[in-house]
C-alpha cells in the first residue's frame, strides 16, 4: 500500500501545473542528483580523473564529463570504464528510476570532428571536415568519417561526440574554415556531409551534437566566442534559407543533439543563441521541429561575459530551454556552481519545475540509449 501511495505522489509531482514550485516529496538529495543529471564537468591535465570528480560521481551528482586533448592518452580506455562503474554503483539510477522510471549510463563525451580537432589523436576521422566537403562524394565521405569518429570513441569508451560542426563558411580563413571546421561554403555541401555523418556515428551507437545554431559560418577569423562577445548581423531570411538549412536535414535524420552558438543575432534577439528562447524554444524547438536534447557551448566563454556570472547565465540557458550545461574550464569547481545554481533556481521556481522536469525526461531519453 505504502508503495502505490508513494508512486502515485511522485506521480502527481510530476504533474504539478506550469509555474509550480518543487513539490515537497522531492528531496533536497533528490533535487541535487537530478540537477546534476543536467551538467557535464571537466578535469585539468591527467588521463584518470581527480579524487574529487570521482567522489561526486559515486554520489550520483555529475551528468556527464567532457575530456580535452590533456585527458585522453595511454589508460583513457581503464579510466572511463572505471569513472563509469562509479557512477552504476551511485543512487542516481534508483533516484531516475523513482521519477521517470529509466536510467543511463554517465554521458562522456569529447570533440572528435575530424583532422586538427580530434581529441583522440589515434583515431578518426582523419580527413578535416572541409576536405570530406570537397570529396567527389561529401555523402560517402562523411558517412566514413562518421564510422571512423564512432570507432575511435567507442574503442576509448566515450558513448557521444560534440561533433559535426554545421556552419557554413562564407569566406576563406575566416573563424570556421581557419581549421577547415567546416564542410564547405554552401548548405548543399554542408547538409551532405554531416547528415551523412550524424546518421553513420548514430547507427553505431554513437549521439552525434550539429553545432554551432543557428550557425557560426559569417564570423571573421577575429569574432572567436571563446575569447569574447561576437555579433553576427545577418538577416533573418538569410539564416533560415542558408545557415539553417543543414540542421533541417539533420533533425530529419534523427539528430540526438543542438549545441548552440554564444554569438547574438540581433535578426531574432539581443541575447546569445543559447540564452534565448526565441532561438532555442521557439526557432529550434518550434520552427524546426528539434525535439532532442540541448547541450552550450562552454560556459566559461567570454561571449558571455555581458551577460552575468556563471551561475546567472546557467540559469539564463536553463530558462531558455537549454537541456544540458558544459562546465568545460577544466575545473570540477566550475560543474559543481553550475549544479548548485541550478538547484538554487528550480527550489525558488526561477527555473519553473515543469520546464525542468521535461528537460530532464529529454536527458534521460537519451542516456537510456548510450553504451556505458
Amino acid at each position: 500500500m505504502h508503495g502505490r501511495l508513494l508512486r502515485a505522489s511522485f506521480t502527481l509531482a510530476l504533474a504539478l501545473p506550469i509555474g509550480a514550485k518543487v513539490p515537497s516529496c522531492v528531496t533536497d538529495n533528490d533535487l541535487a542528483i537530478l540537477a546534476g543529471a543536467h551538467v557535464i564537468y571537466s578535469w585539468p591535465q591527467t588521463v584518470s580523473p581527480p579524487d574529487e570528480l570521482v567522489d561526486l560521481t559515486r554520489d550520483g551528482l555529475v551528468g556527464g564529463v567532457i575530456l580535452f586533448g590533456e585527458n585522453v592518452g595511454n589508460g583513457t580506455a581503464d579510466a572511463l570504464a572505471s569513472l563509469q562503474s562509479d557512477y552504476e554503483s551511485s543512487p542516481a539510477a534508483a533516484v531516475f528510476q523513482r521519477y521517470f522510471r529509466t536510467s543511463g549510463p554517465l554521458f562522456i563525451t569529447t570533440d572528435q570532428e575530424g583532422g586538427q580537432v580530434r581529441r583522440i589523436k589515434t583515431g578518426g576521422p582523419f580527413l578535416t571536415a572541409k576536405q570530406t566537403g570537397a570529396s567527389p562524394d561529401p555523402a560517402a565521405a562523411g558517412t566514413t568519417a562518421g564510422e571512423e569518429a564512432a570507432a575511435a570513441l567507442q574503442g576509448d569508451n566515450f558513448n557521444s561526440n560534440l561533433a559535426p560542426v554545421l556552419d557554413i563558411f562564407r569566406q576563406a580563413k575566416d573563424f570556421t574554415d581557419y581549421f577547415q571546421r567546416s564542410y564547405g561554403n554552401t548548405s548543399t555541401i554542408v547538409s551532405a556531409a554531416a547528415t551523412a555523418f550524424i546518421k553513420a556515428q548514430q547507427a553505431a551507437g554513437i549521439p552525434a551534437t550539429a553545432k554551432h545554431f543557428p550557425g557560426l559560418g559569417s564570423a571573421t577569423h577575429q569574432q572567436d566566442t571563446d575569447a569574447g562577445p561576437v555579433t553576427l548581423n545577418l538577416t533573418l531570411e538569410e539564416i533560415r534559407t542558408v545557415d539553417e538549412v543543414p540542421y533541417t536535414s539533420a533533425i530529419a535524420a534523427g539528430l540526438d543533439l543542438v549545441m548552440p552558438s554564444w554569438a547574438v543575432y540581433p535578426a531574432l534577439d539581443d541575447v546569445p543563441s543559447g540564452l534565448s528562447v526565441k532561438w532555442i524554444t521557439e526557432e529550434l524547438r518550434g520552427r524546426l521541429g528539434f525535439t532532442g536534447v540541448t547541450i552550450t557551448d562552454a560556459l566559461e566563454a567570454g561571449a558571455l561575459t555581458p551577460f552575468g556570472d556563471l551561475p546567472t547565465v546557467s540559469v539564463s540557458a536553463a530558462k531558455a530551454g537549454m537541456d544540458m550545461l558544459l562546465a568545460s574550464q577544466r575545473n570540477v569547481t566550475q560543474g559543481e556552481v553550475v549544479r548548485s545554481a541550478l538547484v538554487a533556481a528550480v527550489r525558488s521556481g526561477d527555473v519553473e519545475w515543469k520546464d525542468f522536469v521535461a528537460s530532464t525526461k529529454r536527458i534521460l531519453a537519451l542516456r537510456s540509449r548510450l553504451y556505458g
